[in-house]
């Protein structure tokens, strides 16, 4: 390829009364005598922005070639990549904030420009991740929640609004709006995006990050976006390139049309166990065929979102017409609509049915035809399991080992029973149904499935059936709008008359912000030791995750979260065995209250109208009051406060120089933490409820925190103190280095004692001990969760040595200065005979340290015995490497900003 002038690409692009420039493949394609009709929609949307960010610097010539001539199986090279906005939540945004008030403190020590220290592209915040379902089942519940809300998180929404002052290109979305994925979906994206340039105004792509691995939700719109780590935005934020190895890209032909009775959520629960199954980890998925035109946006975007559970970097559907009547459907303007059809047109990328097939590294397909009602559970969201076979499934898992999944019962047990102590003296069983959610941007954001669940609500009422009064119902709609178009549709008052009254605009029983459940019942289940279960519309069912008291939770429909808080049990047939009986004795079976598609889809087409997004949208940022009377200090810098429970200046940057040091070797080190496989992130660092007798807990009570007061760990991420002391303190996790335990136990080595991690952690670091973790495969799946990275490092830990990596903690511990390692294929701590009692020495490892590079390592046991093992370094990159160097891409950019 030539040497490259990106100007001979950009032309002029006429919309309207309005001209844009706009960098142009098909321009590129011709002078370079290429063919990128077959070239994946995701590729082309790299490669616009690679043409377009052209320096020769950050974006370099090398790379524009490594993007046009992707090829599918073919060795991938590093690329870099610059989205062109950045989304965040807060419980992963404060951090973000907090690391960005921490720079400017660090940057002035070092003697730099803290004015630097600014977002350099579009950043917005959306608050949505702070709201608790404390009150339930009745119309007050919407506000009791919003002002314990408002309470518990003062200080945190005080220093946002700090940052919101103080930081250039950053907007907060105000608490009590909605999800932060349906807020993108229905307001914040744009599909085609805008930069004054001098005179003129360019217009590219709408590309982005975010802080939450769901941000692929809005590849269902045709934007290219997936989750980071808050390390990684942060980078994107100060101006950095995302640095990335070419993508394969999978392709997954969808045909057919889904049957009467089938929801989007029964597909997207098939697609991820297809794709799982498949293993697309660290790859691109696209989905096209001629099943697309018979999907409408909202189940676009119900499958799109679920890519982090079927492992994928992205799901991506192209821009097409129903891309552009959604725009218009959620309220964009014509001007903007108009913008994308004719921009996207102009690219050669909008998708017709006359589309050529592009090229991808392998196809899958199905027939969602064949597609049949399902739930997901109850342990992990690609365990899918037919409506028909739940029952028997679930009764299995009740006696099936630990290790299978299982609850590990003995048989006697299988009919315990305890009476709930409350005015009702209801029994319940294992498989009670203790809480039915309609939570998460995965269904919420989607008017087919909530009509859906209004209609079942109303032909239950209608029959005189009601949850059994142990249940905890809640309703907690992505957006405004959903309550808007329930009203009207005259559905709301029916979910409202069976206990699903709206509990908050937010996220909540699907990130674990359940609430604790009525005494009565946490009680029942403790003393009957029973396995109790939640059935929720989200995306997410980890152990330890939704409730303390829930061990089985199942992902469904909204439809099915009413149909089985009806039922109050999962042990239940519910394609042949009664929900309960009407009012005249008769039972009532499912069929009996479920709604056919013609019923969903007339109410959608008549009440989900244009006018309902522009009212809600149209003054988003002053559209709470509680909001807008929270007063804060306009200052440059952040006036830390020592005595905060929520916000403290991170130790990243204490002694830290303006020189790097080279990469340093481990040696001596001891295993902290071992554990099996499927990791998550939830039990390297939890989001809900903190204990009272954990380290963290202990903490805050040191400070004169009441255990009421505590709130949770996902809402005191921007305290170092308490998320430090929460790492590894899922109630869930089983640590093998002190076995028979669970929860966040380790043995002390040196004196062979069981503590909890943290305290071990301390005392190793008191011996300046290096600490590594032993894990097995899909280690960090789960949210993209910048503590899970940021807890392992200040705990001491230097390396983790697992069988393989989810994508986006992989990268975040390298971002941390983390070591990732992975065993060789066919190699694990038990092929390898490691107990996590040896001591660990990286023999070969030293600033010449290579992407990918294969580092030996002996063990040795406490009789001296010496086992050696090859592992391979999971810096797969040259920047990362740096990032190593440096300890973490926080201290590499600054330290990159204050030359």
């Amino acid at each position: 390829m030539s040497s490259f002038d990106k100007k001979s690409v950009a032309k002029k692009l006429k919309v309207g009364s309005a001209s844009f420039t706009m960098y142009s493949l098909p321009e590129f394609a011709k002078k370079e005598k290429v063919d990128l009709s077959k070239l994946p929609f995701s590729i082309r949307v790299l490669l616009e922005s690679a043409l377009r960010n052209f320096d020769n610097y950050q974006v370099t010539e090398k790379d524009i070639h490594t993007i046009v001539n992707w090829k599918p199986n073919e060795k991938k090279d590093e690329i870099a990549f610059k989205p062109g906005r950045v989304i965040l939540q807060d419980f992963t945004g404060v951090p973000c904030v907090v690391d960005m008030a921490a720079m400017r403190d660090a940057m002035k020590n070092l003697g730099g420009d803290m004015k630097k220290i600014n977002p350099q592209v579009q950043c917005d915040l959306v608050i949505d991740h702070s709201v608790q379902v404390d009150a339930f089942g009745t119309n007050q519940a919407l506000a009791e929640n919003v002002n314990l809300e408002f309470e518990r998180n003062q200080e945190r929404y005080e220093f946002l609004k700090w940052g919101q002052h103080a930081l250039q290109n950053f907007k907060v979305v105000p608490p009590a709006t909605g999800i932060v994925h349906q807020v993108n979906l229905e307001y914040l994206a744009k599909g085609v995006l805008k930069k004054k340039n001098g005179a003129e105004t360019v217009v590219y792509p709408d590309s982005l990050v975010g802080t939450d691995s769901h941000t692929t939700m809005i590849n269902g719109l045709g934007i290219v976006g997936w989750g980071v780590g808050g390390i990684e935005a942060e980078s994107v934020m100060l101006g950095e390139p995302i640095y990335m190895l070419m993508p394969e890209v999978v392709g997954f032909r969808i045909k057919g049309k889904l049957k009467d009775g089938v929801t989007a959520t029964d597909l997207v629960l098939t697609v991820t166990q297809i794709l799982r199954k498949k293993g697309v980890v660290e790859k691109f998925v696209e989905f096209f065929g001629e099943g697309l035109q018979y999907l409408p946006l909202p189940d676009r975007a119900t499958i799109a979102n679920m890519a982090p559970e079927y492992g994928a970097t992205i799901g991506l559907f192209p821009v097409d017409e129903e891309t552009l009547t959604y725009l218009k459907l959620s309220g964009r303007t014509a001007a903007e609509v108009a913008l994308v059809e004719q921009y996207y047109k102009a690219q050669g990328m909008f998708y017709t049915a006359k589309t050529p097939e592009c090229v991808y590294s392998d196809i899958l397909e199905l027939d969602i035809s064949t597609v049949e009602p399902c739930l997901a559970g109850p342990k992990r969201p690609q365990d899918r399991v037919a409506l028909k076979d739940l029952k028997t499934n679930f009764v299995q898992s009740l006696t099936a080992d630990i290790a299978s999944r299982g609850y590990g019962l003995p048989a006697g047990d299988l009919s315990k029973t305890a009476t709930v102590q409350d005015e009702a003296h209801e029994t319940m069983g294992h498989g009670a149904v203790v809480i039915a959610a309609i939570t998460s941007c995965t269904n919420t954001s989607n008017p087919s499935v909530l009509i859906g669940a209004g209609l079942v609500a109303k032909k239950a009422v209608e029959k005189g059936l009601m949850p059994p009064h142990y249940v905890k119902t809640s309703l907690a709609p992505g957006s405004q709008v959903v309550e808007d178009y329930l009203k009207s549709a005259g559905l709301l008052k029916f979910l409202e008359k069976i206990r699903f009254n709206i509990v908050g605009y937010g996220c909540t029983t699907c990130i674990g912000n359940s609430g604790p459940l009525p005494e009565p019942v946490a009680n029942a289940i403790t003393q009957g030791n029973l396995v109790a279960a939640a059935v929720l519309s989200g995306n997410r069912n980890f152990e330890g995750r939704v409730n303390p008291h829930t061990k089985a939770n199942f992902l469904a429909s909204p439809p099915l979260v009413v149909a089985y808080a009806l039922a109050g049990r999962v042990d239940i047939d519910l394609n042949n065995e009664p929900l309960g009986k009407d009012k005249k004795g008769k039972p009532v079976f499912l069929k009996d209250i479920w709604p056919t598609q013609k019923e969903i889809a007339d109410d959608v087409r008549k009440f989900v109208k244009a006018a309902i997004f522009r009212k809600r949208y149209k003054n988003v940022d002053l559209g709470n009051k509680n909001w807008n009377a929270i007063k804060t200090v306009k200052s440059a810098i952040f006036q830390w406060d020592d005595k905060s429970t929520y916000i403290q200046n991170p130790p990243y940057f204490v002694g830290m120089k303006s020189q790097v040091d080279p990469i340093k070797g481990i040696h001596g080190a001891k295993c902290l933490v071992m554990v099996g496989d499927s990791i998550t992130t939830d039990h390297i660092s939890p989001a809900g409820a903190i204990a009272k007798d954990s380290p963290a807990g202990k903490y805050l009570v040191e400070q004169g925190v009441s255990p009421k007061d505590f709130n949770s760990y996902g809402a005191r991420r921007g305290n170092d103190r308490v998320m430090t002391r929460g790492t590894f303190a899922n109630i869930r996790l089983r640590n093998l280095t002190a076995p028979g335990t669970e929860g966040p136990w380790t043995t002390y080595w040196p004196s062979n004692e069981k503590m909890f991690i943290y305290d071990a952690a301390m005392k190793y670091k008191e011996t300046a001990t290096p600490l590594i973790v032993l894990a097995g495969k899909e280690y960090g799946t789960g949210s993209s969760r910048d503590w899970a990275a940021k807890g392992t490092t200040l705990l001491g830990i230097r390396a983790v040595i697992a069988e393989s990596f989810e994508r986006i903690h992989r990268s975040n511990l390298c971002g941390m200065g983390v070591l990732p390692c992975q065993f060789k294929p066919g190699e694990n701590c038990a092929t390898l005979g490691l107990k996590g009692y040896e001591n660990f020495n990286f023999v070969d490892l030293s600033d010449q340290l290579k992407p990918r590079q294969e580092l030996t390592i002996e063990a040795t046991t406490m009789e001296g015995i010496n086992k050696r093992f090859t592992v391979i370094a999971r810096v797969d990159t040259p920047v990362e490497v740096d990032y190593l160097r440096n300890g973490g891409i926080l201290q590499t950019v600054l330290r990159k900003l204050a030359k």
